[in-house]
């Protein structure tokens, strides 16, 4: 009876342990934010003796990016509006590896990846190597939302822009002059056998290019868009982790995400649905989640990303050494930062 006894007394306390929280990783009480909104413009490796009038350039820009989803979420507006209109104008400026701005893939053309996310209902849509769309985020939202599909690619992509009323150009507006002599270095580089070789700290840092927001609304929807031109020199057909959803783009009722960095590990990893998993099955805050991922899943440079909790929390971190970015909130809260 006495080892009866310490047996079930034995089995009651596994049974007891078993149903207690997890402590640790307890997530505490947080103040919700009205909205907020989160940007990111690539992550790389950009030297701090960057010219005083580019980095100017830069801060301006991304200053300015900020501005149009956060007046837009003030107002009242959806995050999906939020984040497609911030990430339009990052299409638009050539300072940065999307849309206009695109690098070149190594037959010499542009080609562009899109994806967008709605976390309120876990539909998406993505497109992958268009190269007539002006912006691709808002072809990608179309696909969302007028299609019964999630991905296009390509020829399918260019044909079902055909029955949208997305902006077309001709592929000739992409065409920058900086990009192309980056592609002839990276050519010439490859000959010398030395691809992972870059001259210049702004081919270091535009290797993995990308740009991408986050966002929450006031009615505490979350949403997630990323565009990017690609890897320079990138092989015939190679798609990257932009617009695979989970991977450099992700939303639930949770938190949004955007990744940018090396498309094949951020995709190995599913990065962008990895922080969200830790996050909810850790019961994790938003800064754990992203620690988690940039410092213990990912190597050091290999990525960057930014995200936005149902809290309205946003949270930007690389282990690049440099990665594009702002930030703000319902109250105030803002950061505009390159380096780490």
């Amino acid at each position: 009876m006495k080892y009866l006894t310490t047996f079930f007394t034995t089995l009651l306390l596994i049974a007891l342990t078993a149903c207690q929280p997890n402590q640790e990783m307890e997530r505490p009480p947080q103040d919700e934010k009205e909205w907020s909104i989160a940007l990111h413009g690539g992550a790389g490796y950009v030297s701090k003796d960057m010219p005083e009038d580019r980095k100017q350039a830069y801060m301006e820009s991304l200053e300015e990016a900020l501005a149009i989803g956060a007046e837009i979420l003030e107002n009242g507006g959806s995050a999906l509006d939020a984040i497609e209109k911030t990430v339009n104008y990052l299409e638009d400026n050539e300072l940065y590896n999307a849309g206009k701005g695109a690098v070149f893939t190594a037959e010499g053309k542009n080609e562009l990846d899109a994806a967008i996310m709605d976390g309120s209902t876990l539909n998406a849509g993505a497109v992958t190597g268009v190269t007539t769309v002006k912006n691709p985020i808002s072809l990608a939202r179309k696909v969302m939302t007028e299609s019964k599909h999630v991905f296009f690619s390509a020829d399918g992509a260019e044909t079902f822009a055909d029955q949208t009323d997305v902006e077309r150009v001709d592929p000739s507006y992409f065409y920058t002059e900086s990009r192309y002599q980056s592609l002839q270095r990276a050519l010439e580089q490859e000959k010398e056998e030395s691809f992972n070789t870059y001259k210049t700290d702004e081919e270091k840092a535009w290797r993995y290019g990308t740009v991408g927001a986050v966002a929450k609304d006031k009615d505490g929807n979350l949403a997630a868009a990323t565009s990017t031109g690609g890897m320079t020199n990138k092989k015939f057909g190679r798609v990257g982790d932009v617009p695979i959803i989970g991977s450099g783009t992700y939303a639930n009722d949770l938190v949004a995400v955007s990744a940018t960095g090396w498309g094949e590990k951020i995709m190995l990893h599913v990065s962008a649905h990895t922080l969200a998993s830790y996050m909810q099955f850790k019961n994790a805050t938003l800064q754990q989640s992203m620690n988690y991922l940039v410092d213990d899943v990912l190597e050091p440079g290999d990525a960057g990303f930014i995200a936005v909790d149902k809290y309205g929390n946003f949270s930007m971190k690389t282990n690049t050494g440099s990665m594009f970015r702002a930030a703000t909130d319902s109250e105030g809260n803002k950061e505009v930062g390159i380096w780490e």
